[in-house]
Parts: C-alpha cells; structure tokens; sequence
C-alpha cells in the first residue's frame, strides 16, 4: 500500500524554520556570555577587554584582575594587589579560590600582576629583567583608569619574592599605595641605608620554622644574600624614631604581633610570627587590609 505524503503549506514550513534558527541563535548566545569576561569576573566597565582569563597589558608586563561579585553599577572599589612568589604566575593566582572569596567577601578587586621571568627585579634580587618601579607605576595609573578603582584604597601584598618585592616598593615608591602586607619576604642585601619614602602602614607575617626565607636570612649562591627580617625592620624603626624591637616567639597557635606607630602618626609598623614555615594564607591578608582600613577611616 502506499502511503500518501500529508501536504505541508509553505508557510508553515519557514515559520518552523525560522524558530529554529532563532533557538539556535539563542543557545548560542547564552554559550557566549557563560564564558565571556565579564560572566567570568574579567570586569563589567565598559571597555575593560582584559580580566581573570586574558592579560591586562601594560608598559613593561601585563597582570590579571577579579572584580567583586555585583560591581556593575557600584562605586568604584578598593584593590588588592598580589605578587606571586618565584616562579609564580598571575593565571595560578588567579586559580586560587580563596583570593576569590576574600576579593567577594571584602568587596575589593583583586589584582596580580606577572613578574618577568616568574621573579621580580629588585635591588639585590639575583635577576635584574625590567624596571619593576615602572612597572607598578604603570600598573596603578592602569587600573585607577580602565576600570575606575579607587587609587586611595589599594593594597599591595605579596608572597616569599613577592614580599621582598613589596618591601621595596615601600621604601622607593611608597606613594604608590595605601598600605603594605608582605608575607614570608623582606629586603635582600644589601639592606637599603634609608629609604626615600615616607614611613608606610606596614604589616610583615613570618613564619618562626621558615626555611625558605628563614628570619635570620640566608645567602643565595655565592653572590646573593636574604637579609635578616629584623634588619629589614630596622630601617623603618630608625627612619620613624622608634627602638629596634622585633618579637621574639611565635604562639602555638594563630600569630604573635608587634606594633609601633611613628610618632607623627602616619606610620605603622607591624610584624607578626606564627610557629609554621613558608606559607601563606588569605586571613593574613584580609587581617591587614581590615587593620589598614580601620587606620585609615575607610567604611569597611
């Protein structure tokens, strides 16, 4: 028997097609904005092209940014700035899931620049590979314009060489920001005279069993040589009139401080020891970026 083809009017057929296209065109769509940067926290201003995945390039490098969950429509925020330890990467930072919790949960935007090579370029650093004071100059004059953040609220804190690195940009650029938290890094020799900066707001974490960057320094090769945190510290204490006091002990558990403020007022000089060895951890930042607000006025 055969069976007859049931007739399909013709308008009824292109009405079916173009339905189909347009859920396709809308599937697609929905795909693109899952994976584009702003749905993944690269930024919501307009005009930012750059974020979590793809590298923000300045003069000198390039370094990434998260945004804060619900930025569109806020004020602009404060910012975090992360150097990574030797051999790190701004991508590997930028994996790690508590700098994202802490960027939501302070409401900041949290920024890690590459440093050349995996390493950073300061004095007494075993490569020299670029001008890093230009670089960070570079980098804040970048972030206060593409993506608006506040230039008055932006910490820089970093890891092991990325400390050391924050170190020296306290002492020759310490301009550049609002306050300091190096982790487990401090100046390498030679140890700087003076430092031409204004006594920052500094928060130093050490740890007593560290072996990496041990507190009394060690030397590196031949030629290079860890200084003595305690010495790194002094240059500050000397520069603000105060003793040269450093804790002694790190409590069994959580972390053991020392503060001493400038007698103008404006400085702040902090180091805390905890019993373990080189690490970092989220709560140690977000420790001094609340203490440096608090000293500061922000609305926190």
């Amino acid at each position: 028997m055969i069976q007859r083809r049931r007739h399909v009017p013709v308008a009824a057929l292109m009405t079916a097609t173009m339905t189909a296209l347009a859920t396709a065109l809308a599937t697609a769509l929905a795909a693109l904005t899952l994976h584009s940067p702003a749905a993944t926290g690269a930024g919501t201003d307009s005009g930012a092209d750059c974020g979590i995945e793809i590298p923000c390039r300045i003069e000198g490098g390039e370094d990434r940014i998260r945004l804060p969950r619900d930025r569109e429509g806020t004020p602009p925020v404060g910012a975090i700035v992360f150097l990574h330890g030797w051999r790190g990467s701004a991508e590997a930072e930028m994996r790690n899931q508590a700098w994202a919790r802490l960027a939501d949960r302070l409401g900041v935007a949290f920024i890690a620049p590459q440093g050349e090579g995996g390493t950073w370029s300061y004095p007494g650093a075993p490569r020299q590979l670029r001008d890093e004071f230009a670089f960070f100059e570079a980098l804040v004059d970048d972030l206060t314009t593409r993506f608006a953040l506040r230039r008055d609220r932006m910490m820089a804190t970093g890891f092991s060489m990325g400390g050391s690195m924050v170190w020296n940009l306290a002492c020759h650029h310490g301009e550049l920001f609002a306050g300091y938290a190096p982790i487990a890094g401090a100046f390498w020799d030679p140890v700087p005279q003076t430092c031409p900066s204004n006594v920052p707001a500094l928060f130093h974490v050490h740890g007593t069993g560290d072996r990496t960057v041990p507190l009394e320094g060690r030397p590196i090769g031949d030629a290079w040589r860890q200084s003595d945190v305690a010495k790194s510290l002094a240059v500050w204490q000397d520069k603000a009139g105060l003793p040269r006091d450093f804790p002694e002990a790190a409590p069994p558990e959580g972390l053991a401080c020392q503060r001493q403020e400038a007698r103008n007022g404006a400085g702040l000089l902090e180091v805390c020891l905890h019993k373990g060895g080189h690490a970092v951890r989220a709560e140690w930042v977000e420790r001094a970026w609340r203490a440096l607000g608090n000293r500061l006025g922000w609305d926190l």
